[in-house]
């Protein structure tokens, strides 16, 4: 159903790169979260005073706060879309991931709340009237919190957004809470057990958890995450693909916000290559990741010596001070670059499974400034870093 709304309310909506696109598909399932969840708040609060149960009262709360999570989640994406300033070179991006921040506090100080009047009611328990009608009208709530797990997840997965991620994983503890409700109703009619209150009270801590873990989420995001793999491959694909170009390194990738995605990478060709031919390929290179993985990257070129005399001599001195059998370690795919002042000695690691990879970034610090100290005018660049196991790398280093 939600694809058919999508293409009836979102114009041009198989351009999901586009940025205005994208801020209304996030609108779009902003509104429906407003009107589904208004129609749940009223039903919940209803039968909540009707049956006299804090944790139907609880529910319906909860569908309150997700009424103040899909306004947030409007308000960010016509934020977050607002074109770069003198004071915001990379646009207001990460407008998005504070609303998500926002829609975390909002879901946990409600769950809190409602914790505590969980606790109160568990202290002083109340009978809860029961009937079948009410007991489907909850069904039917669950089905609907159901289809709206399933909206924002395709939206979320669709436009890559991380609000509506969030959305869809509150929906779904919304759907263990009333299915908790239903049970606490169905149990408490059968066996005559008031287990409201403490039904209540896991409600709650499904909610704080709820926040907690959307918080958790778009805090790391704000901080700089780890890129996705994929697109880490991805792009090194698309500029090994270059003409001329023989490896990359030193990849970065700077996220401002869904659609402001910065990065820059070191292509490096052989130090022959005209030097027109080689800028017109990478223009090429930038456009072509652009419109496949949707970021801005610089790509800046690296002539790499072909002096076979030059790399052997640089692979002896860099041999010489590093002693890889004691440090666990083979240097491989040496590769030279000559800057003005400095040569760069660009290389591979591989290194054997014993060592903890919580220690690798120690194991390059150390064979940086080995390399750098012992040859001042070497600048040392540690690229793909492997691990090997030592069987095959004593093997390999006997040989």
């Amino acid at each position: 159903m939600i694809k058919i709304i999508i293409r009836k309310f979102i114009k041009n909506y198989e351009k999901i790169n586009d940025r205005k696109v994208r801020e209304n598909y996030i609108k779009l399932s902003g509104a429906i979260g407003i009107i589904c969840n208004l129609i749940l708040f009223i039903i919940k609060i209803s039968i909540g005073f009707l049956i006299n149960s804090i944790a139907v009262i609880s529910d319906a709360f909860n569908n309150m706060t997700d009424i103040g999570s899909s306004l947030v989640s409007i308000f960010s994406a016509k934020l977050s879309n607002r074109p770069p300033d003198a004071n915001h070179p990379h646009g207001h991006g990460r407008y998005e991931y504070i609303g998500s921040l926002v829609v975390a506090f909002i879901i946990f100080s409600v769950g809190f709340e409602l914790l505590r009047k969980s606790y109160d009611k568990l202290i002083n328990p109340e009978k809860i009237y029961f009937n079948t009608a009410i007991l489907i009208i909850l069904i039917l709530a669950v089905m609907i919190k159901l289809w709206m797990f399933s909206y924002n997840l395709y939206i979320a997965k669709t436009i890559k957004s991380s609000i509506n991620k969030a959305t869809a994983y509150d929906s779904f503890s919304d759907i263990i809470a009333t299915s908790l409700v239903i049970l606490s109703m169905v149990i408490g009619f059968f066996y005559n057990l008031s287990i409201d209150g403490a039904v209540g009270i896991v409600i709650a801590l499904l909610i704080m958890y709820s926040g907690f873990d959307v918080a958790k989420d778009t805090i790391s995001l704000l901080l700089g995450s780890a890129p996705d793999p994929q697109v880490v491959e991805r792009i090194n694909q698309i500029v090994n693909s270059g003409d001329s170009v023989l490896e990359t390194h030193d990849l970065e990738i700077h996220d401002y916000g869904p659609g402001r995605v910065a990065a820059s990478i070191h292509a490096e060709v052989p130090d022959f290559t005209n030097i027109v031919k080689a800028h017109s390929a990478i223009d090429v290179l930038e456009k072509r990741i652009l419109d496949e993985v949707g970021i801005d990257i610089t790509i800046h070129i690296d002539p790499i010596s072909t002096d076979i005399g030059k790399i052997e001599k640089i692979k002896g001195d860099i041999f010489s001070c590093i002693n890889m059998k004691e440090i666990g370690i083979q240097i491989q795919n040496v590769r030279v670059a000559q800057a003005e002042t400095k040569v760069i000695v660009i290389f591979d690691l591989k290194i054997f499974s014993e060592i903890p990879e919580t220690d690798y970034g120690e194991i390059k610090n150390i064979i940086r400034e080995k390399i750098e100290k012992t040859f001042s005018c070497y600048e040392v660049v540690i690229d793909r870093v492997t691990c090997l196991d030592w069987e095959s790398a004593a093997g390999k280093a006997a040989e």
